[in-house]
């Protein structure tokens, strides 16, 4: 169960690195015109900024603090939160009626949950 965590733990840090690297290093512009970015259309570019900066942080908070054994409790605490902001990307992929991505971030949040469930309970760092 311990090495499951870690994989997916290490799946799902990838997936918030490449998400936030794309919404900090390339221009609001430049995503606007590729499908799955077309939410950017209507939000500014230091709100794409932020978004980016917080998958960006949810990478580093599923991974870091369990290898430096720094506040291993951030691990399933960062896998909620990235749930919120899962949620709140399918909700706006809904709306703009792009059900595949749903689908996508639907997984993310399993992955998330699993991580969540797991470290808060039996394969807990602090047990």
């Amino acid at each position: 169960m311990n090495v499951a965590l870690w994989i997916t733990a290490g799946l799902l840090a990838l997936v918030a690195l490449t998400g936030g690297l794309t919404k900090t290093l390339v221009s609001k512009d430049k995503l606007a015109v590729h499908e799955g970015a077309a939410w950017t259309r209507g939000v500014s570019p230091a709100f794409v900024k932020t978004l980016g900066v917080l998958e960006l942080l949810a990478a580093v908070g599923l991974i870091l603090p369990a290898v430096t054994d720094v506040a291993p409790v951030l691990v399933p605490i960062t896998a909620v939160v990235w749930v919120g902001l899962m949620v709140g990307a399918m909700i706006t992929h809904g709306r703009l009626g792009q059900v595949k991505l749903v689908l996508v971030n639907v997984v993310y949040v399993a992955l998330a949950v699993f991580i969540a469930v797991g470290r808060f309970g039996p394969e807990s760092f602090t047990a």
